[in-house]
Formats: C-alpha cells, structure tokens, sequence
C-alpha cells in the first residue's frame, strides 16, 4: 500500500488524500532488478517529495521489509533529483561561451616537406640581418646635422670574425650603417670593401661569437632548372620572412645598379623578392647559400614572379679579395667605348673604341681612339671584333671576356681599322686606384 502511495505521490502530488493509505502490491523477492515504479517519467518536484517522505513516517509501523524497500526507492529518488539539479544549475550559471569551445581541435600534423621548409627557415633566420643606411642630412631651418634612414635592405653572416655580406646598392651613399640580428640586437657597421661592378658589399660588426652563425656555402655551377629555391629576408623593416619557388633559369644577364656593367650567369627565381629582400641569401633545399637577391624585373617596382641572385660562384672570389684586400682587382682594356646601338647604325657588329689614353693597357698597345680631322669630320677608331679569338658584338660580350681573365694576362684584341683587321697584343692591367 506504501507503494501505490509513493506512485501517487510520484505522478500527482497534489490530487492524493493525506489521510488515504493505499494497499502495498507485493514485491518479488526473487529478482534482482528494481521495480519500474521506482524510476519515475515525470520531473519530480519538492511538494511530492516531502509527501513522500511523510508517508514514509506514517507507515513505519508496517511490514519492515515493505518499508525498507520504499526508503531505499526514496533515497534513490532523492539521489537522481539532486544530481539532475546540480547539472541543471551548473549549466546555468556557468558562462559555456561558444560552441566552439567544445570542439576538440586534433594535433596538427605537418608533411614531411613541410617539415623540412620549416626547419630551414629556423635553423637559417638567426644568420640573416636587417641593414638600415643612414645618411647625413642638415635641417633647413635650424641647421642641425641629422642621420637620417635612406634605405634598408637584407645581409647574411659570412664569416664568425664579425664579416656581413650584401648588395653594394643596400649601402651606396651611406654615412652610417647598423646591423640588426634575429634577436633585435643592433651593431654598428663598417665598410670592408665593395664591388660596384657586381652589386657585393662586405661589412664587418663587432658582435659576440655566439651572435655569428655563417650561412653555409654552396655551388651554383651545379644547379638545374626547377630545382626549389628559398630566400630569407627583412623586407619593409619587419620581422624575417621565407618565400619559395623554384629555379626559373640559369645564366641569365642583368646590369649592375650602380655601374651598368653586366653581371653574368645569374639565377633566376620565381621566389618573391621584394625590394627589402635585396642583399639577403638565397638557399637550397640543403639550407646552403646559393646566391645572393639582388634584383626583380618589374615596372611597378613590385615583385612580379622574375627575381635574380647573383651566384654564390662569383661572390666567394669577391668577398675573398675583399676581405683580404679591401678591394677586387678586375683586368681592364683601358678603353671607353660607344654605346651598342650607335655601332649598330653603322652597320657593323663589336665594340668601337671611343677613347684610349695612351697611359692605358689599350693605348701603349696602340688601338686607335675615335676623334676629328682638322675639318672636323668624325674619323671613326678601332672596332674590337674578337678577344683571343671569341667574337665580340657588343659591350656585354666584351666584360664578359675580361671577366674570364686576370691582372697581368696578355690578349690578342682583333679589331676593324678602316677597311681591314689587324690582331694587337694587350696586356691586362688593373683599374688605375687599384695600382
């Protein structure tokens, strides 16, 4: 009869008589589950819950056994209500946030590439330093001498005695230099040596050892088309930066920017460099140098997908003579020519000599300059045709030559004198500061 009240009690708390005692149905003693008036459907609420621990006083009078059995059923109730109640105000008063906040984001999981791109650029960014060239400006009212910023470009440790390599154009007009490392560090610079002809400045900071990491030298007489490429640089003053792609092409030609002379056998890249990219390195898959960015092909002055490095070839001979001598000595003829399109118009092909001065390589060997008769007509000099026998048609193919050879080297220069060729020995000198 307890239990036909705690179901009463349990379904309609509020319709049942306090004073009406059910009969309690009989109860197996032989099975091991709990009878499903035990687990009500309905949300059980205070009132019924104190009835049902009246009745349960009431009745204790009754069969003990019935009792027990309703109190456990009470207690487990009870039991359920409490736990259902503390979730509901737990989740009520707790600030959930978003939905997102659920979602168990797996571990990132890189391949294998990716990997290895990643570890080249860590293992290689504390190598690389920002440049910031600084010039002396004098303020046009109070007249006071300011250092102010005139560019910014990328630089690379060479060595661990403190030597810093980049382009020439990072420097040019510089007065003052600072070198900044990974760690924001800065140092101030000095010149070491530069080579106007191939765009390659050395610089030298008094930095601690542990500060020096050199990038690891490469070869780039070995490098195929297609092969990936990665340059690291400090472009617009911010943090470091990784770009990639791939060799686009090999022996390629561009000018230098401060002199004009060409610069053989550059590599092309479609990896971005943008203009604060100049002077940094470009690496391999290996992480070794492979060249130095120098320049991108772009009207804009953007990056547009055609970037050159000048090979790591021809800056190890550079950086060494200018470490070791503060200067590179490079052969000369010891002559000024004219520009290629003027020899074009006279429908001939090489070099015409415009000028040779007579204490030059060109001039004591007698190679004859452009000048004017005593009627002031144009008397036209020697046009250098060959250089030990390789054809020349321009300028380009003329300081490639040279490049091929060394101070002291003697040359046989062919040349078109009037209407006939004559061969004449030359003997390379260097540049005349240079002696």
């Amino acid at each position: 009869m307890a239990a036909y009240s705690l179901l009463s009690t349990l379904s309609s708390p509020f319709s049942r008589s306090p004073n009406r005692t059910p009969k309690l149905p009989p109860l197996s003693l032989t099975s091991t589950s709990k009878p499903s008036f035990l687990f009500p459907t309905r949300k059980l609420s205070l009132p019924s819950l104190h009835s049902l621990i009246f009745n349960q006083s009431k009745n204790s009078s009754n069969n003990n056994s019935s009792n027990n059995c309703i109190v456990s059923s009470a207690f487990d109730s009870f039991f359920i209500l409490c736990t259902s109640l503390a979730l509901s105000f737990s989740l009520f008063v707790t600030d959930v946030g978003p939905a997102s906040a659920f979602v168990v984001t797996p571990p990132r999981k890189l391949q294998s590439d990716e990997l290895a791109t990643v570890r080249l650029f860590q293992e290689n960014t504390p190598s690389v330093v920002y440049i910031t060239n600084l010039a002396v400006r004098q303020d046009a009212f109070t007249l006071d001498v300011l250092e102010v910023p005139q560019g910014s470009g990328s630089g690379f440790v060479w060595d661990t005695d403190g030597h810093i390599v980049t382009n020439y154009h990072v420097i040019r007009g510089a007065s003052d230099l600072k070198v900044t490392f990974a760690d924001q560090t800065t140092y101030d610079a000095k010149v070491v040596g530069f080579d106007q002809d191939k765009d390659v400045a050395v610089l030298r900071v008094d930095a601690p050892k542990d500060k020096l990491r050199p990038i690891p030298i490469g070869v780039s007489s070995d490098l195929l088309v297609g092969q990936k490429v990665y340059a690291i640089g400090n472009p617009f003053g911010l943090d470091h930066t990784l770009t990639t792609g791939v060799i686009s092409g090999l022996r390629r030609e561009i000018s230098s920017a401060a002199t004009g002379r060409p610069i053989q056998d550059v590599i092309q890249t479609d990896a971005a460099i943008n203009p604060g990219n100049s002077g940094g390195p470009l690496l391999d898959s290996s992480g070794n140098l492979i060249g130095i960015n120098t320049a991108i092909y772009s009207p804009s002055g953007a990056n547009s997908g055609v970037g050159f490095s000048i090979p790591v070839d021809t800056v190890s001979g550079i950086v060494d003579q200018l470490v070791k001598f503060g200067k590179v000595t490079r052969p000369i003829l010891g002559i000024k020519f004219a520009p290629d399109q003027s020899v074009e118009q006279l429908g001939v092909s090489g070099v015409l000599v415009l000028d040779a001065p007579a204490n030059g390589p060109a001039g004591k060997a007698g190679l004859r300059p452009t000048k004017r008769d005593a009627y002031g007509r144009l008397v036209l000099g020697d046009i250098i045709t060959s250089v030990n026998g390789k054809k020349v048609t321009n300028g380009s193919d003329l300081y490639r030559i040279l490049d091929q050879c060394k101070v002291g080297d003697k040359v046989t220069v062919e040349v078109l004198r009037g209407d006939h060729k004559e061969k004449i020995p030359v003997t390379l000198e260097p540049t005349p500061d240079e002696t």
